[in-house]
C-alpha cells in the first residue's frame, strides 16, 4: 500500500510517498526509513520503487521523498541542486514522520542512493532523530562538483557560475544543464567512455528508469554552494550512528567506490560495515536484480538490528 503525501518545508511543500508494510495496522508503531533519491532523480525511481518497496515488504514504514525544487516537490526556480537545502529536507521529513501515530520516533533510519547517500550521511551527523544510516553507492556531491563536474578547475567553475548568476539577475534565461547525453549512442559518439556516465544514460534515458520528474538536470547558477560543500566533514566526530556502506567494485567517474571507502574509514560509528558487491557497478545497484538482492541481504538485517 502506498499513499502520496505533502508536508511543509520552508515556503513550499515536499512531495513524498508513504509505503506501508503488508498487513499494516495503524494501531501499531513501526520503525520508519527515509529513502533519498540520487542527484537529478525522483521518488518513483530507485529510492521508492526498488529500495523503498523492498524495505516496506520487510516490515518498515518507508517515506520516499522528492527533494525541494525537484520532482513533485515545490520550490522555485526548478532544478536547484543545493546540498544545504537537500540536507535540510531530511529535517522536514523527520518533522513529518514524528507526527504520525504509527511511526516509532525512536526508530527512524535513512537510506540514500548516489547523491542521496552522501546527503543522508551529511544529514545524520546533525539530525539525531536519525538512528541508523545506509548509503547505497553514495557519492559526495561536493567532491564531484570540485572535480569531474568542474573539469578539475573549481575556481574557474565558480567564476562561470558568478557570471551566469549576474546575467540571470539582469533578466537572462536560466541555464539548466542536462547532466547526461541524450542517449548512450550519442555519448559514445561524443567520445564518452566513463562507465558511470554511460550507465546513467542507460538508466535515466530509457524505459529502464525514465520518469517525468527524473530529469537529471541542474540549474547552473545555483551550484556554487555545492562546489564549497563536503558531505563528510566532521564525520570523525559527529557520525556516530550505525552505518552500512554498499558499493560495487567497478569504479566509475562519479566516485562512489572511493567515497564509500573514505566514509567507512572516517565515520566515528562504533558499529559500521562496508559491503563491496563484486562484479557490479554504480548503476547496477539502482535496479539490477542480483546486485540489489545482494545489497538487501545486508540492508534489511542491518535496519532490523539497529532500529
Amino acid at each position: 500500500m502506498k499513499k502520496s503525501v505533502k508536508f511543509k518545508a520552508l515556503y513550499w511543500d515536499i512531495a513524498a510517498d508513504l509505503i506501508f508494510p503488508p498487513d499494516f495496522d495503524e494501531g501499531k508503531k513501526y520503525p520508519a526509513i527515509i529513502s533519498a533519491h540520487p542527484i537529478g532523480s525522483c521518488k518513483e525511481q530507485t529510492s521508492g520503487n526498488v529500495y523503498g518497496k523492498a524495505l516496506a515488504e520487510a516490515g518498515f514504514i518507508v517515506l520516499a521523498f522528492d527533494a525541494s525544487f525537484q520532482g513533485a516537490s515545490g520550490g522555485e526556480p526548478r532544478f536547484i541542486e543545493d546540498p544545504t537545502i537537500r540536507v535540510e529536507d531530511f529535517r522536514f521529513v523527520c518533522d513529518y514522520l514524528v507526527t504520525l501515530p504509527f511511526v516509532d520516533e525512536n526508530r527512524i533510519g535513512v537510506l540514500g542512493i548516489c547523491g542521496g547517500g552522501g546527503y543522508s550521511i551529511s544529514a545524520a551527523k546533525s539530525e539525531r532523530r536519525i538512528k541508523a544510516v545506509v548509503s547505497i553507492t553514495g557519492v559526495n556531491f561536493g567532491r564531484l562538483c570540485r572535480e569531474g563536474f568542474a573539469g578539475y578547475d573549481p575556481v574557474a567553475t565558480l567564476e562561470a557560475i558568478a557570471l551566469q548568476r549576474t546575467a540571470e539577475a539582469r533578466g537572462a534565461q536560466l541555464r539548466v544543464d542536462g547532466l547526461l547525453p541524450p542517449s548512450v549512442e550519442e555519448g559514445k559518439k561524443a567520445g564518452i567512455t566513463d562507465i558511470d556516465v554511460l550507465e546513467a544514460t542507460d538508466y535515466y534515458k530509457t524505459t529502464r528508469g525514465a520518469q517525468t520528474h527524473g530529469a537529471t538536470s541542474a540549474l547552473f547558477s545555483h551550484r556554487a554552494t555545492a562546489v564549497d560543500w563536503d558531505a563528510f566533514i566532521n564525520a570523525e566526530t559527529l557520525l556516530t550512528q550505525p552505518l552500512l556502506v554498499v558499493i560495487g567494485d567497478k569504479p566509475g567517474g562519479f566516485g562512489a567506490y572511493r567515497d564509500g571507502q573514505e566514509i567507512y574509514g572516517r565515520a566515528a560509528s562504533r558499529k559500521k560495515e562496508i559491503l563491496v558487491v563484486e562484479g557490479y557497478s554504480h548503476y547496477d545497484l539502482y535496479d539490477k536484480p542480483e546486485p540489489v538482492k545482494a545489497a538487501l541481504i545486508k540492508v534489511i538485517p542491518f535496519f532490523k538490528e539497529n532500529l
